[in-house]
């Protein structure tokens, strides 16, 4: 297949939720890591395709819903220090923190500035000399390429007002953690294509071994996530723990392996805090020494960020796969993207947004 709609294609995706019912005998459950899968599951409903055996939750895939409460808190008091401008993905703007988000920090005069890239951060760091910008560097492994070139970039042009806040979190880690989990559900995962693209499949075969639980890694489109779900299950049915990739169009097992590299120059392994789930070690990336000068936290001298208080948001449950955003008691009424209590509510690749935009109101029309 060479074009989009072609993984789209209604008669394809019937015919491998069929096989997938005949296929599963026993009931399993598998995860998608990904918050555009969760987005593309919702969308089409490929969930409710599936037979009542088989059961899809939903990962902590979504890198704005993981980022931390205290780590939104010290991105807003940088934004509201005279001379300062945080730079920042515009997903990241009305994520909650425990007292404001980055959009009510700039309606009351902070320094926020959204950017599509962190290389539109340095560019503005050279372009205003008299500001110290600070760029607020989340995500998975997708996007650490790019933030380790804006550092790299930083130190070659000299700039002394440029600095990052670095909330980096991995996959591999946060899949041993959820498996190790009591209480834990997932028998199999659905990994994320892009992460694999960049990190490759090396990390996932120990995972897969230890915890008996096989991993396909799979794409975003109807087709790639059944195709990728049919090879989970037909795993589980006869008792194997791979290693799949059903997404070779992209994936190579070693990665992209020029990104890898700029990666490795930039940053080092830590444990960090995920929203939901709590310390996981060597969960993380953050700047290696030689980055230190570009190390906001140290530059400011903001020290380790506070835990912020649980909320009344259920998002570690929803995170972990142990409930889905219809369960939580607030979805729909007191939580909603205009008005949202939890980050998996404002991103757009949140597991509550895509519920609350694909599912809701499908729901109440049909009501009515």
């Amino acid at each position: 297949m060479k074009f989009v709609d072609e993984y789209r294609d209604a008669a394809i995706v019937r015919r491998l939720s069929e096989a997938i019912a005949r296929a599963a005998t026993r009931p399993w459950t598998v995860m998608e890591i990904c918050g555009g899968q969760t987005h593309a599951i919702v969308k089409y409903g490929l969930d409710e395709l599936l037979p009542p055996g088989v059961t899809l939750v939903h990962g902590p895939g979504c890198p704005v819903c993981v980022t931390p409460a205290e780590m939104i808190d010290q991105a807003v008091g940088l934004a509201l220090r005279p001379g300062v401008t945080l730079c920042s993905f515009g997903d990241m703007l009305r994520v909650p923190g425990s007292g404001i988000d980055l959009l009510t920090a700039k309606a009351r005069g902070g320094g926020v500035r959204m950017v599509y890239s962190p290389l539109d951060a340095v560019e503005f760091a050279r372009a205003h000399p008299s500001q110290q910008v600070v760029f607020f560097a989340v995500g998975f492994e997708t996007t650490a390429p790019a933030n380790a070139m804006a550092a790299l970039r930083a130190e070659r042009m000299g700039l002394a007002n440029f600095s990052m806040v670095v909330s980096h979190v991995l996959v591999p880690p946060a899949m041993r953690a959820i498996l190790g989990a009591p209480g834990n559900l997932v028998q199999g995962f659905l990994a994320a294509g892009h992460v694999c693209a960049v990190m490759g499949t090396g990390e996932y075969g120990p995972i897969a071994r230890e915890f008996r639980a096989p991993v396909v890694v799979t794409g975003f489109e109807p087709v790639d996530i059944l195709e990728g779900l049919l090879r989970c299950i037909r795993q589980l049915e006869a008792g194997r723990a791979e290693v799949e990739n059903a997404y070779a169009r992209v994936v190579r097992a070693e990665g992209n392996l020029p990104a890898r590299a700029i990666v490795g120059q930039v940053f080092e392994v830590v444990d960090r805090n995920w929203r939901g789930l709590g310390v996981i070690a060597s969960s993380g990336w953050g700047l290696k020494g030689r980055f230190a000068a570009f190390d906001a936290v140290k530059r400011f001298g903001l020290g380790a960020p506070a835990a912020a208080a649980a909320g009344e948001c259920v998002s570690g449950e929803i995170l972990r796969g142990l409930k889905k955003p219809p369960q939580c008691p607030a979805f729909g009424t007191r939580c909603t993207p205009e008005h949202p209590i939890g980050a998996p509510m404002v991103s757009s690749e949140g597991a509550c947004a895509a519920y609350h935009r694909y599912r809701l109101r499908s729901r109440s029309e049909s009501a009515a």
